[in-house]
């Protein structure tokens, strides 16, 4: 049985970095995305993780940043990773709508992810114009997306920043 509850720093954040290492290996700190994470805080109450058996096999993380010249905050959801064990049966698409769901409940706007379109489009995710958004480095803009959570993803553009 696979239990999804919201991420308890105290007793989860090991667990959720050998999973991250476990899937993405020890490369993912070197992607840009992760400029936008050092330094961060997650968002313990509208992350998600899974678990099994007492084991660590799936986790959305949820971040708070900023958007443009107005900082207008918004949520840049991930790395969502799964244990290979557990691969191929939606259950990364399932963390994360509940986290999308949680983030909606607790009022943030509109959220960001880098992924795959196909995948993340099921849960209601839109690709953006190459030059909507600046990172902090280089990112392959056809793999990030939007989506309206409590208000709308429409006026987000601009530099992308930690809060």
């Amino acid at each position: 049985m696979i239990e999804i509850i919201p991420e308890s720093p105290d007793k989860h954040a090991a667990a959720i970095e050998a999973l991250y290492d476990r899937t993405f290996g020890p490369g993912h700190f070197a992607k840009t995305a992760e400029r936008l994470r050092e330094g961060n805080a997650s968002l313990p109450e509208v992350t998600r993780v899974a678990v099994s058996d007492g084991k660590m096999v799936g986790v959305c993380r949820v971040w708070s940043i900023f958007v443009g010249a107005d900082r207008t905050p918004a949520v840049f959801i991930g790395p969502v990773a799964v244990s290979p064990d557990f691969q191929g049966q939606r259950l990364g698409l399932t963390i994360t709508g509940e986290s999308l769901e949680a983030a909606t409940k607790a009022g943030w706007g509109a959220a960001i992810i880098i992924g795959s379109r196909t995948y993340f489009g099921e849960l209601g995710f839109t690709p953006v114009a190459p030059d909507r958004f600046t990172f902090p480095g280089p990112q392959d803009m056809a793999r990030v997306m939007v989506r309206d959570l409590a208000g709308s993803a429409d006026a987000l553009s601009g530099a992308l920043s930690a809060i």
